[in-house]
């Protein structure tokens, strides 16, 4: 397949004649100045390829016209889509999928591996918090899961759960940003732009990308989350509401048929081409022509998808439809099955949303915090596995688990536990992972990974390995280097795949 390496995108000047798109090459450098001005320029047209010889030229499925047209993988994919549930606020792998029985041995003593410069607020303390919770082992793989997952319990076999993943930030923005996009700073594309990049769409009327709020909120940092960042806009994220409609303004306006509607998007994809014809360097513009296109076919073919009624009482009462507390998380998980089922490539739904006890963010009362959470998803969850087993979708739909980061086995004013994100757990299902495993491990406190530690490059290297993209021939050239979401690391776990 052509390599995705070359910033295609920034030469798109020389796909329709080297000199139509910049006017007068003469005049363009005669008012570009000189100096280190003029090498500036001179490095950039001939990046371009402009200046070049024999023009380079575009992957041919790299298409302007066609920016999200399905394009072959690197290797051979083991999965076609990816829901990632995050729970957001940072879920405690001490009380839902690592159980350290040390700790109540240790409860109310300051355990020797804590670090006050680790803790994020300054009531953390040394002393060991044992888990209110009861922990069983489940399934003939025997995973330990908290009574808290019950129905996610009957799905042990499914899972692959890593206990050692380990994060740079104990800040929830910087450890959004890093789980998201791969750093701990904002503007990079996220995993989500990343893919369906490299991929492409299997549906044209249906966006690739699509988010799921929490009804509570959005996360900090907001669409940073699920920018395209530097990648062309057409990668980015399309949030979906998480009540109503999920997509505002998606029916024809009073008055205007089918008919009307298409000549008037006709009318506006003209005009489009015809200033992008005379701007030809203007990617924007093209995102924005074939956004508009999407948005046509999304209202002939999107209110289909997400109209909910069309599924079985048996499956609404699967996800925990109209009940409490299970309704909206459930119509969230119920809408990411309709979507990947669509073609769609990456789905992400956010459980929790705002901020402290609205998401999973524990500090001011651990019990209660968790009680709520763990109830309103542990039902959708298990819905949503058994749903796409019995479909035949789960061995082709990646299914991730898990947050920013993890929480403290200490305590934080003896109710709470604070950031943890130097060994925290987080679980995959499908998609060609193995199942019924438990990979890496922390110490006997759970305060940190020491046993096969999985650092955010290894578990970002390791999806796109699932969806057939190779991590270090997925970039894209900006400012000079070739980006790419894993940066300069990144190891496929190999030892988790089946």
């Amino acid at each position: 397949m052509p390599d995705l390496s070359p910033d295609a995108h920034s030469r798109r000047s020389r796909d329709g004649g080297s000199s139509a798109g910049w006017g007068s090459r003469r005049r363009f450098l005669q008012t570009s100045g000189a100096g280190f001005a003029w090498l500036a320029v001179r490095s950039l047209l001939g990046r371009d390829g402009v200046l070049a010889d024999e023009p380079t030229a575009r992957p041919s499925d790299l298409s302007l016209d066609r920016p999200l047209a399905a394009r072959p993988p690197h290797i051979p994919p083991r999965a076609k889509s990816v829901i990632f549930l995050f729970c957001y606020g940072g879920p405690s792998q001490v009380d839902l999928f690592d159980p350290k029985p040390v700790l109540d041995k240790w409860h109310g003593k300051a355990i020797p591996l804590f670090k006050k410069e680790d803790a994020f607020f300054p009531d953390t303390e040394a002393t060991a918090f044992k888990s209110p919770y009861k922990f069983a082992k489940h399934g003939q793989s025997g995973i330990d899961i908290s009574e808290k997952f019950p129905h996610l319990a009957r799905c042990a076999d499914d899972l692959c759960v890593i206990r050692s993943l380990h994060a740079q930030s104990n800040n929830h923005a910087p450890a959004l940003f890093q789980m998201n996009t791969g750093f701990t700073l904002p503007g990079r594309p996220s995993m989500g732009s990343w893919i369906t990049y490299g991929l492409g769409s299997e549906c044209d009327s249906l966006p690739a990308f699509v988010v799921l709020w929490d009804h509570r909120g959005g996360p900090i940092g907001g669409p940073q989350n699920w920018t395209a960042g530097f990648l062309p806009a057409t990668y980015q994220g399309t949030p979906f509401r998480s009540s109503g409609d999920p997509i505002l303004d998606l029916g024809l306006a009073p008055g205007v048929d089918a008919e009307q509607q298409r000549a008037r998007r006709e009318l506006l994809g003209k005009l489009n081409e015809q200033h992008l014809a005379q701007h030809p360097g203007e990617w924007d513009l093209n995102a924005r022509i074939a956004s508009y296109e999407l948005a046509y076919r999304m209202q002939m073919a999107a209110p289909a998808a997400v109209d909910l009624s069309q599924e079985t009482e048996a499956t609404r009462r699967l996800y925990g439809l109209d009940e409490k507390p299970t309704d909206y998380f459930g119509r969230q998980c119920l809408l990411a099955r309709r979507l990947v089922e669509r073609g769609v490539r990456f789905v992400q739904i956010y459980s929790g949303g705002g901020v402290q006890q609205t998401s999973w963010d524990a500090h001011f009362g651990l019990k209660v915090n968790h009680d709520e959470h763990c109830a309103e998803t542990d039902r959708p969850i298990y819905g949503l596995l058994t749903d796409l087993k019995q479909r035949g979708l789960l061995d082709e739909t990646l299914v991730i688990w898990g947050g920013e980061f993890g929480r403290m086995p200490t305590s934080q004013s003896g109710i709470g536990r604070d950031h943890g994100p130097h060994g925290f757990t987080m679980w995959l299902a499908g998609g060609g992972v193995k199942r019924g495993m438990i990979y890496g491990a922390t110490d006997e406190f759970g305060y940190r990974a020491v046993e096969n530690p999985v650092s955010l490059p290894d578990l970002h290297a390791t999806i796109l390995h699932q969806m057939g993209l190779d991590h270090r021939r997925l970039t894209f050239r900006h400012s000079g280097r070739d980006m790419r979401l894993t940066d300069t690391s990144g190891q496929v776990i190999k030892a988790i795949l089946s």
